[in-house]
């Protein structure tokens, strides 16, 4: 296999054990799998702590390391179950633990500092300001949030150890921030459990977007050559996202990205990877702008690589191709763009094969492949050895003795003298050849027989079966210290009661509360006047996702506030570097009592996933919970229209309407660039009398909504649609 560039890590899905081996056999340095808890992918197999054990051993063996991702938010009564499943992983062999929840890893780390911990993708790092907090409270790495750009990369690169997704799946939502499956359908993808309604189908009220699609369905990515640049700033890991996919589709894009990082000259086999899987053909995604293919709105899964044209010839269905194709390939049919349905190898012709097909095609048709058999085999038969150096020493009247890559190894039994057959070279290589389940590649260094030693096979048999336990014992024993016990949580008490008011709003002069939190159009353009006639402590809104010069030009109006509204994590070092307030927004995710006390923030809102009831041990004098108003379910980063911008309307909202008839208003705001933020299809009524109230009045009228704040008969009357969200129905 080609040398790899110096200084990276290839890093490839693990969601069970297949995947598992497809990866270490393809090439990766490490692999990525989760627990049968906390897991962000929930509906992958996982693994139980005993499986994980193995895994652990076999990949270490290998050289490859394994990381456990305990990404979801945790609730609190899940606490102790979560600090017992990271130190499970840990004792297990995890080269290193994925972790959502910044302020419980946190604790992790001051409890246990032996353990390696990496700051998920879900945390949102976009910034340096995300990069030092995550480095100062104990993480090793950074996993950057998808939507984080080049220039960004780099910079981040030079304060912590960094890894970016390089292949598959994208969101619609900036990473950690989705709540369209918690409130639409009540599945949280924070909790793993994400039911994928962005691969839904859509309208959008704007000319040339009205026809249902899948509006909001992006892509695969597939950053190819340009791993390299990401190499030269100083990029450490790349990540390789499908914990959901298939085996082959894992050992394809690991043997893609092995060759370029590797230098060969192929530059990787992209026909390969497009064959195994490939929505949209493929993006090079955020970091490098937004290209042409980042949505795919006429197809939404596995559209595979182009073969050839359909002709409809004597009844038969003709694929005109190059392309050599056989029994048990399947296809994927397009007409004018649009997926039409399935079809199947049905036989070799004159210029192509036929194909099998439950629907009528038609001539002009194209064929995709998306199922080849001859290929998936060739990927799944690859198989990774550890080389292995061994020597034997047989005598008569000594214990055997092995030496495998220096280590000795003696047998109880002593040989004797051969009143018949001795022991031969033959004899001693056909039974060391058998490696059991051990992945070694022998190399037989020396085989010393002296005298004339009889071994009977069973005792020769014996010695190779305890010298290669041991060997493979000493080489996939895990480097961690292991922990003895479990520390016992003391519940985070929370004094003191919080009768204060908050709203967010676009407008704060005719606003009555105890905290105004000012949210712009245009981030750039900051307007003071809409602060002024307010009387309470006044805060700006700033998105989760915001770096470079956008952070930069915002900073001259924060004189005019008394501190920042922000639901990403990285606001808290902000707002040190810059003596200012903090009021850590819903976005935290703050679900228990032991992240709450991390918290570094004057004001804390409590996750709008939780329930009034999980909700109410948390409260106190400094906390918040959304009660009416708005529903933020996705901050949306690239431009939904393809970025036509000669064509815009440039309208500041517009309307999401998907299959079932139920719109979700989009509002469009400037951060530099257009970004946009998608709001649920019902607004908020969930009246409470225990902490703060939280009023999101981003597009509805906040004078009518505060005033009317503690009463559910009066919301529901000023209200169309409503919801009381996760008030009473927990997420899972």
């Amino acid at each position: 296999m080609t040398e790899k560039r110096a200084e990276t890590e290839l890093l490839a899905p693990a969601g069970d054990i297949s995947s598992a081996y497809a990866a270490i056999n393809s090439g990766a340095d490490a692999i990525y799998t989760g627990l049968k808890s906390f897991s962000a992918r929930a509906s992958a197999d996982n693994f139980n702590v005993n499986d994980l054990r193995v895994l652990c051993e076999y990949a270490h063996a290998l050289d490859v390391r394994v990381h456990v991702a305990l990404n979801t938010f945790v609730k609190q009564s899940e606490v102790e179950n979560f600090i017992s499943c990271a130190v499970a992983a840990h004792n297990a062999g995890a080269d290193a633990l994925i972790i959502q929840d910044i302020y419980l890893g946190k604790y992790l780390k001051n409890i246990y500092p032996q353990m390696c911990l990496h700051l998920s993708t879900q945390a949102g790092v976009n910034n340096v300001y995300g990069a030092r907090q995550a480095k100062e409270y104990g993480f090793d790495r950074v996993i950057l949030a998808r939507e984080t750009p080049f220039e960004e990369i780099e910079k981040i690169a030079k304060i912590i150890q960094t890894e970016v997704f390089v292949q598959g799946a994208l969101c619609t939502c900036f990473s950690g921030q989705c709540y369209l499956s918690s409130f639409a359908g009540g599945n949280s993808g924070n909790r793993g459990r994400c039911k994928q309604p962005c691969r839904k189908m859509y309208s959008v009220d704007r000319e040339g977007f009205g026809q249902q699609s899948y509006a909001i369905s992006l892509s695969d990515l597939s950053v190819g050559e340009d791993i390299l640049k990401l190499s030269d700033a100083g990029v450490y890991s790349f990540k390789i996202e499908g914990r959901m996919r298939r085996p082959e589709y894992v050992a394809a894009a690991v043997s893609y990205y092995r060759a370029i990082l590797g230098g060969e000259e192929n530059k990787g086999d992209l026909s390969a990877l497009k064959r195994t899987y490939n929505r949209g053909n493929y993006t090079r995604g955020l970091a490098f702008g937004q290209d042409k293919s980042f949505i795919s709105s006429a197809v939404q899964g596995h559209i595979g690589e182009f073969c050839g044209v359909i002709e409809v010839k004597n009844g038969n269905y003709v694929c005109h191709s190059t392309m050599q194709c056989a029994q048990g390939d399947a296809f994927k049919i397009l007409r004018n763009g649009k997926e039409v349905c399935g079809a199947t190898f049905a036989g070799s012709t004159k210029g192509g094969f036929c194909l099998n097909s439950r629907i009528r095609l038609k001539s002009g048709d194209k064929a995709f492949i998306t199922t080849d058999a001859r290929l998936n085999a060739e990927l799944l038969s690859r198989k990774k050895l550890r080389p292995v150096t061994l020597s034997v020493y047989i005598s008569e009247g000594d214990n055997m003795r092995a030496e495998i890559d220096g280590m000795v190894f003696e047998s109880s039994f002593v040989p004797s003298a051969a009143l018949s057959r001795a022991v031969s070279r033959d004899d001693v290589i056909r039974c060391f050849d058998k490696v059991d389940t051990y992945p070694f590649e022998i190399d037989y260094c020396v085989i010393n027989i002296s005298g004339n030693p009889f071994v009977p096979a069973s005792a020769l048999n014996q010695f190779r079966r305890e010298a290669y336990t041991a060997y493979f014992a000493h080489i996939s024993s895990s480097c961690n210290r292991p922990i003895e016990g479990v520390e016992k949580v003391s519940p985070h008490a929370n004094v003191g009661m919080n009768s204060r008011t908050a709203v967010i709003a676009r407008d704060l002069r005719v606003v009555k509360a105890d905290i105004g939190i000012l949210k712009p159009d245009d981030f750039s353009q900051i307007d003071i006047k809409k602060i002024k006639q307010f009387d309470g402590q006044k805060y700006l809104f700033l998105p989760p996702f915001i770096n470079g010069q956008a952070l930069e030009s915002i900073k001259p109006a924060l004189k005019f506030f008394d501190g920042i509204y922000c639901d990403g994590y990285w606001a808290e070092q902000f707002c040190r570097e810059l003596g200012i307030k903090l009021f850590a927004g819903t976005g935290f995710n703050i679900a228990n009592s032991l992240s709450l006390s991390q918290v570094k923030a004057d004001f804390i809102a409590l996750s709008k996933e939780i329930t009034l009831a999980e909700a109410r041990p948390l409260s106190g004098e400094n906390t918040f919970y959304l009660t009416a108003g708005d529903i933020k379910v996705m901050d949306i980063i690239y431009c939904p229209f393809g970025k036509t911008c000669k064509t815009c309307d440039r309208r500041d909202c517009y309307s999401l309407t998907d299959e079932d008839g139920r719109t979700f208003p989009l509002r469009r705001y400037k951060a530099g660039e257009c970004r946009f933020e998608l709001f649920n299809c019902a607004n908020l009524i969930s009246p409470q009398n225990f902490t703060g109230a939280l009023a999101d009045c981003t597009l509805c009228d906040p004078e009518k909504v505060l005033s009317a704040l503690n009463d559910g008969e009066k919301l529901k009357k000023l209200f169309k649609n409503y919801t009381s969200g996760h008030a009473k129905n927990p997420v899972l």
